[in-house]
């Protein structure tokens, strides 16, 4: 899962940063403005905004953000737990609240569930032809037995099943799992797709030439 985070206090977004690290992608800003062009810029899987923010305001960005189209869902941080707040945000475009302080297990709950609503999924089980996965453990089986897939395989694989039907890009697909910033070599991703290819069979992984990679939808 690949998150954007836009939060000024430097102690939280280490903290978040830091215990989401190992199982997710998280890009981190610290004021208004630069989050707003980095969440224009990328296609996040879901957004960590705080309201407070230097430069422009977190409703400010979730209403420009919609406005100019983004759709990813977000998730709101924030110390204000006035009724009207709330309503506000939601009002803007929010999907969900969490207010300071939260404990870091009911942030990850918040989401995996926004993630699998945004990708049509009512629970933590996804099928696909002998494939198993369960989101929450993070783990996946084929015909019963056991995948040991690394963090990378998982979230290509991850990112492959959502897009069921789609053709991703590469760009897109190196994104996901590098990041805007991160140096790689260029054949790593044809790397990680070949390895995850020896693991779940080749004929589930379309290489649609000069484009990208696709599952099938069904």
């Amino acid at each position: 899962m690949e998150l954007l985070l836009i939060e000024d206090d430097e102690l939280l977004g280490r903290g978040i940063c830091e215990a989401l690290a190992q199982d997710y992608r998280v890009e981190w800003f610290r004021d208004g403005q630069q989050g707003l062009a980095a969440l224009l810029d990328m296609s996040p899987d879901v957004v960590i905004l705080d309201l407070g923010l230097p430069g422009i305001d977190g409703l400010d960005v979730l209403r420009s953000a919609r406005r100019k189209g983004v759709t990813a869902p977000v998730l709101i941080l924030t110390a204000r737990d006035g009724i009207e707040d709330r309503i506000e945000g939601l009002d803007r475009g929010a999907d969900d609240y969490l207010l300071k302080p939260f404990s870091l297990a009911e942030l990850e709950a918040r989401l995996r569930a926004l993630y699998r609503r945004a990708h049509g999924r009512s629970d933590e089980k996804l099928s696909y032809r002998g494939l198993e996965i369960d989101t929450r453990l993070r783990h996946a089986s084929l015909d019963g037995e056991a995948l040991l897939l690394s963090r990378r395989e998982y979230e290509l694989l991850m990112r492959l099943l959502d897009a069921r039907g789609q053709v991703v890009t590469r760009r897109r697909l190196e994104e996901h799992l590098y990041g805007l910033n991160e140096d790689l070599e260029s054949n790593a991703l044809e790397v990680h797709i070949h390895n995850l290819r020896k693991k779940i069979g080749r004929d589930l992984i379309r290489t649609v030439r000069g484009v990208g990679y696709m599952m099938d939808r069904d």
